[in-house]
């Protein structure tokens, strides 16, 4: 093992956020060493991985792909040690020899190996937004506690971060709002009233970004953006009231901060996350990333709409929830985002329709009454009872 390269975890290596990760370790090959991928249920793809990156690890979510990538890495003369579960999981994000993990899984199971690495005091990119959402306080306890360093990979945080001061101790007298923006996805002009014959297809099919499905999804209904204002909220410690969302179809400005004497700072560049990955990865430093520089002469034109404007609060209901949510007890995210992933999965398998995600939502929360979470076990516990809870509730509307 060269000891003079940064080696890397990828949480979630054959998912979106993964394989671009891999896009911008493979520019540089001098810098970046793989130490462990891993992934859900996408054996095929790990296998390909594996043969090009030669990994320590590999693990898989369960055992039964466990045991066929672990066939096809001996069938392949492949020395990378196949491993999966959960405990695998937080061993490869915690390992001494790992210096930053790229935290990439998709939703609430990317908690716990994200506090393993908290804990173990690594370089984490965050990339999973829900560890933040469902792990709130406690997450960035551990992070504290570890001295790890968090960066995130969101192109909105990492825009946010990167037009932030680096000297936090007075950023509340200096900032007077975060502005995250949203591209407003694929039904930014649709009436609402015909958001209930949204198809899956339709739904995942992103005007600006490539991103998995349930990413795809939380876009068109704007979950997303509600998951990031609460991911901002306990990233950069401001109050909820300084964060501020705003649509920008063109996904040009990523996100900005506007100081008190309201000068603005933003961060452009096109949409590829590659640019926020090469960031996190390389900070510091800047280093390539295969992303296309931004064009100025070919951009027509930046155009920005406000929440009270063509009927954005009609068609984007589930946006109110975050600012809804941070007001409530402790907990209250946890439970927004079990119900969340509930309902997006029950769309897509085509058990409800699109204009009923928000009312899981929303009747999960007014359901569950968490107590504020003092241990990974509670916050498991709380996550469990709330997908319980809407999982009921999509058998009972279900179409």
């Amino acid at each position: 093992m060269n000891c003079s390269k940064t080696r890397l975890t990828i949480l979630g290596s054959t998912g979106s956020i993964g394989v671009s990760t891999l896009d911008v370790v493979k520019l540089h090959p001098g810098r970046f060493e793989v130490f462990a991928l891993t992934a859900s249920v996408n054996v095929d793809a790990i296998v390909a991985q594996c043969v090009a990156f030669a990994p320590t690890y590999a693990v898989m979510a369960s055992e039964p792909e466990g045991r066929r990538l672990e066939i096809a890495c001996r069938d392949l003369g492949l020395s990378t040690h196949v491993l999966w579960g959960a405990t695998a999981l937080e061993l490869v994000a915690s390992h001494e020899q790992v210096d930053t993990v790229m935290a990439a899984i998709v939703g609430a199971a990317g908690l716990a190996p994200c506090l393993a690495a908290a804990k173990s005091g690594k370089r984490l990119l965050l990339a999973n937004k829900e560890a933040l959402v469902v792990g709130g306080q406690l997450f960035m306890d551990a992070v504290a506690a570890g001295k790890a360093t968090l960066l995130p990979i969101d192109s909105e945080h990492s825009a946010i971060f990167q037009s932030l001061p680096q000297d936090r101790a007075d950023w509340d007298e200096r900032i007077d709002k975060i502005i995250l923006t949203a591209s407003g996805g694929p039904f930014r002009e649709r009436v609402p009233e015909t958001l209930r014959g949204v198809t899956p297809e339709e739904a995942c099919a992103h005007p600006n970004w490539v991103m998995g499905r349930k990413i795809s999804v939380d876009s068109a209904t704007m979950m997303n953006k509600a998951l990031e204002v609460i991911e901002a909220k306990f990233l950069f410690g401001l109050a909820p009231e300084k964060i501020e969302v705003v649509i920008h179809p063109q996904s040009v400005i990523h996100s900005m901060v506007q100081y008190v004497d309201h000068s603005v700072v933003a961060q452009l560049g096109t949409p590829d996350m590659r640019g926020p990955i090469a960031y996190g990865l390389a900070w510091p430093d800047r280093v390539c990333s295969g992303a296309s520089a931004l064009d100025f002469s070919a951009l027509a034109g930046l155009t920005f709409e406000s929440l009270d404007q063509g009927g954005h609060r009609q068609r984007f209901p589930g946006l109110s929830l975050a600012w809804e949510s941070l007001k409530a007890p402790g907990g209250t995210t946890t439970v927004l985002n079990a119900a969340n992933e509930v309902a997006v999965a029950a769309f897509l398998a085509r058990r409800i329709r699109f204009d009923q995600i928000h009312h899981v939502n929303t009747e999960t929360l007014w359901r569950v009454c968490p107590s504020p979470p003092r241990s990974l076990d509670d916050l498991l516990a709380l996550d469990g009872q709330s997908r319980q809870v809407s999982e009921e509730l999509v058998g009972r509307i279900g179409v």
